[in-house]
């Protein structure tokens, strides 16, 4: 637009000036440049910008401010001072200072807060800790490396584990950010310095730290059974305090630009294998600036037999996962079925698997199930999983139906007997089916048919059925008398 006006776009401007709009809006709103509008104010007399912002309230309480000072807030920093002590927020503080009067912006003591910070600075408190008590983990970026994945070169995360004592580090590249890479760094780590401190204190992320809390954090599973394993504690520091783990956050710095600054590799352990020629023959042969003493001379005079011993074993990795146990009393895994006791029917449980078990966990982290592994589609089932009444076994249920077929008569007990020897698998159902034919006929006429059975030697249901329906029919056949009181005699038929 021109910087000439129309008459009705001037006194459009010049009336939003007069009500206090700033410059922006009103180009918002009219779409005149903020040039044009600062000059057609200052040839009307309006004041235009900063000066629109300032009332007569600002400027008396700007004649206050002492002189040397440009904020608004320095007559009330008594007050911030003391709110600031209690924990409020600036948002908080500025809010009590408008009911005390207070004529500038919010940003005015936002700003302020920020000096008065500046001016006193946190102290932190330097904490020694004695031979091997604790050892601090971080992660940072190593040189550029091949990734044999992708043909490219990218940035690996550089693991770092610091004795707190001594100072003495180990160092190793990893690809992934994950449970697994990080807790056999771990594991180098140990075996490098040959034993295992007593605490780890470590980062928040997410391979040993599920949620971050100061307080109460809840430690990865996988990673606190690692720490289980070990024999050490895991302690998390808090969330963006870096100087909590200091002597391990300044020596990420100094592995980065003192040994893979300006460097590239081709492959992994080319990398790795760096790191370490550079610790032995550099990092652990300095001299260190707190300490005052060579690294290695410390862990191996002072520190080095004061580490835990090394578990005997490595430790065995598992993934976790959650599942709902099917109305059939089992999870399933990776296509495989395992049995869950019968009272946790329908709900979550927790399932840690490694190559080969399968351990199972309720709502409170109790193991309530441990199966073998089994290939896709099989089914492991153990008897103690099901219902009292549903439990199952070959020689429980051919005790217990030979029993019942030996209340039924001697000659059924015989039956029975070599029904098992003959029929092999079958003859459990066989069995179950002569003994449901009590419902209908007598134990007497069952003997019956399983002794004529035997006498033809056939050990078939259908057979001993078949008797039976013989002997039920022989019963309800009608018998016909010659005598009786009803009946008259012959010889009056006779006369």
């Amino acid at each position: 637009m021109a910087n000439f006006l129309s008459e009705d776009k001037k006194q459009t401007v010049l009336a939003l000036l007069r009500l206090k709009y700033s410059q922006r809006e009103i180009q918002r709103r009219t779409g005149v440049r903020r040039e044009t509008i600062s000059k057609y104010g200052k040839s009307a007399g309006i004041l235009t910008g900063a000066a629109i912002r300032i009332d007569s309230n600002e400027a008396k309480a700007a004649s206050e401010v002492p002189p040397g000072s440009r904020s608004l807030a320095q007559p009330y920093q008594e007050q911030i001072e003391a709110a600031l002590a209690q924990g409020l927020t600036a948002q908080r503080i500025y809010q009590d200072l408008r009911e005390l009067g207070f004529p500038g912006k919010y940003w005015s003591i936002k700003r302020f807060i920020k000096k008065l910070r500046k001016q006193k600075p946190e102290v932190c408190a330097r904490i020694e800790v004695p031979p091997g008590k604790e050892a601090q983990v971080d992660l940072g970026k190593g040189a550029p490396t091949l990734d044999p994945a992708t043909g490219k070169y990218k940035r690996p995360y550089l693991f770092r584990m610091v004795l707190s004592f001594s100072r003495h580090s180990y160092e190793e590249v990893i690809w992934r950010q994950n449970v697994e890479s990080f807790v056999r760094a771990h594991e180098n780590a140990f075996r490098f310095f040959g034993g295992v401190p007593e605490i780890v204190v470590l980062d928040n992320l997410k391979a040993g730290v599920s949620q971050a809390c100061f307080y109460d954090p809840t430690i990865n599973p996988v990673y606190q059974s690692f720490a289980k394993h070990c024999g050490f504690e895991a302690l998390p520091c808090k969330v963006r305090k870096p100087e909590h783990k200091g002597k391990v956050e300044n020596s990420i710095d100094y592995a980065q630009d003192n040994a893979l600054k300006g460097k590239k590799f081709e492959a992994l352990e080319e990398q790795n294998a760096h790191l370490r020629n550079w610790n032995r023959t550099i990092a652990s042969l300095r001299i260190h600036g707190t300490t005052k003493e060579q690294v290695i001379k410390r862990f191996e005079e002072k520190e080095r037999a004061a580490l835990k011993n090394l578990p005997p074993e490595a430790f065995k990795l598992f993934k976790i996962g959650r599942r709902r146990v099917h109305t059939d009393g089992h999870v399933e895994v990776e296509g495989a079925y395992y049995s869950v006791p019968c009272e946790y029917l329908g709900q979550d449980v927790t399932i840690h698997c490694d190559t080969k078990m399968i351990r199972i966990y309720d709502r409170q982290g109790k193991e309530i199930a441990v199966h073998v592994r089994q290939l896709k589609g099989h089914f492991q089932t153990l008897e103690n999983h099901l219902p009292e009444h549903k439990r199952w076994s070959q020689l429980r249920l051919e005790n217990q139906l030979k029993e019942q077929a030996a209340r039924l008569g001697k000659e059924t007990s015989k039956w029975a007997e070599k029904v098992f020897e003959e029929r092999g698998v079958l003859a459990y159902r066989v069995l179950q089916g002569a003994i449901g034919l009590s419902r209908k006929y007598s134990p007497a006429q069952i003997n019956y048919a399983c002794g004529q059975a035997l006498s033809l030697h056939s050990f078939r249901y259908h057979t001993l059925k078949l008797f039976c329906e013989r002997q039920q029919a022989r019963k309800e056949e009608p018998i016909f008398k010659q005598e009786d009181e009803i009946i008259r005699p012959m010889l009056e038929y006779a006369i």
